[in-house]
Order: structure tokens, then C-alpha cells, then sequence
């Protein structure tokens, strides 16, 4: 049960050059299609998932403890808010991000004492430095590899120095084509699986150091290895 929290102070938002929807890439209108579509059966599939996912609460609990009681924190990727929550509930001043319209209004419906909003990871809608932390939980594996650095610089940008980053994702160097998942068919989506030294790089070379990696084993039906990196802004 999410308790409500006040709403996170988190500073005046820079004006962000927000891309041209006409011209946004063709990537990224399918990745915002594909999960309004799927958001309601999305949600449901995933509602108790942390009940069954040790490492993942321990990864949670982990930033939570890094970051501090009352911290402001957003989940970049947020999509229905089932992790935003979990952090309002460990005492963080937290709010959710998406590029999904459906997953905003599913994640508001789900847990009303929440803030959640549309935004795109490319140009956030957060002043510079203006969070202790962030979550980047298994939402760069929709970003190109020619778009990766951009993103997460924007990611680093909204740091304060000495704020924590976490980054979940699957091990590998492919990319999948998503026709068929959650309950859905005739989808059109890529999801690409990463190295965790090219994401520690691509970090690093945002000014983000990470000091802790752990990679744990395929669960239910995963089939890669699912690794977390934790990153401190330097």
C-alpha cells in the first residue's frame, strides 16, 4: 500500500529542447506504441513481481540506502509505476517518467499517491543536478546504440554530483525484434541486450563511475543473464 507523499520538490525545470514529434525517429514512435498498447497487461503481469524477486528488492533497497531517507529520485522509464511506488513506500521522495502516455495513466490509476509524466529520455522534463538518484531499470535496452551516449548523458545531467544511478538490463550483444509479448501479437518493437562493460563505459564517459555490478541468473522465462550496475556521478 503506497502511502501518499508530498509532492517532490525538484527544483525549476530547465527548457529542454524537446525533439519535433513529426520528425522523431521511427524507433521511437514503435516503443511508445507498443506500450500503450500493452500497458494494462503489462501492469498485471508484473504487479507481484517483486514479491518474487529477491535480488531485485535487494538492489532497491541497496539505492534506497545510498541515496537516503526523504531523497528526490526519479524512475526514468517508469513504466506502470509498480518500482516508483516501491521507493514512495521505502521513504524517497519519488517520482516516475515514460515515455508512454498508456503507462502514465496506468501507473496514475494504480497508485494515486504517486507523481508520475510523460517524458522522453533524450531531453528529461528535470532541472540539471537536480536528483539525489535515479533508476534506469531495463529502459535503455529500447535506446539505439548511436542514441545510447546522448541519453545517458541527459541521465548524468539530471545528477547531483555524488548521486546514484542504477541500470538494469539483459546480457548480450543482439538485437531482438518484440512481435509477441505480454498476452499481445502484432507488435513492432527492438530490444536490444547490452555488455555490461560497454554500458560501465558509457557511464564513465558521462562522468558516472560505477562501483558496485551484479549479474544475476535467468528467472521464469528470462533467457540472459540480467545484470544491475550501480554508478555514482562524479
Amino acid at each position: 500500500m503506497v502511502t501518499p507523499a508530498a509532492k517532490p520538490a525538484y527544483g525549476v525545470p530547465v527548457e529542454r529542447p524537446v525533439p519535433d514529434p513529426v520528425r522523431e525517429p521511427h524507433w521511437l514512435r514503435e516503443t511508445r506504441s507498443t506500450y500503450d498498447r500493452v500497458a494494462t497487461s503489462y501492469a498485471d503481469l508484473l504487479a507481484d513481481a517483486l514479491e518474487h524477486s529477491p535480488t531485485d528488492r535487494a538492489v532497491l533497497g541497496l539505492f534506497a540506502d545510498l541515496v537516503g531517507p526523504g531523497a528526490r529520485v526519479a524512475d526514468l522509464g517508469c513504466g506502470p509505476g509498480r518500482l516508483t511506488a516501491h521507493l514512495v513506500d521505502r521513504g524517497l521522495a519519488a517520482r516516475g517518467i515514460d515515455l508512454s502516455p498508456g503507462m502514465v495513466a496506468t501507473a496514475r490509476e494504480r497508485h494515486p499517491g504517486v507523481e508520475f509524466e510523460v517524458g522522453d529520455l533524450r531531453a528529461l522534463p528535470l532541472g540539471d543536478a537536480t536528483l539525489h538518484g535515479a533508476l534506469a531499470w531495463y529502459s535503455l535496452i529500447h535506446v539505439p546504440p548511436d542514441v545510447r551516449p546522448a541519453v545517458v548523458a541527459e541521465l548524468a545531467r539530471v545528477l547531483r554530483p555524488g548521486g546514484e544511478l542504477v541500470v538494469a538490463f539483459q546480457v548480450g550483444d543482439d538485437v531482438r525484434r518484440l512481435r509477441e509479448a505480454y498476452g499481445h501479437t502484432g507488435l513492432g518493437m527492438d530490444a536490444w541486450r547490452l555488455e555490461p562493460d560497454e554500458v560501465t563505459g558509457l557511464l564513465a564517459g558521462a562522468g558516472i563511475h560505477v562501483h558496485l555490478r551484479l549479474v544475476r541468473d535467468p528467472e521464469g522465462m528470462e533467457k540472459t543473464p540480467q545484470p544491475y550496475l550501480v554508478g555514482r556521478r562524479d
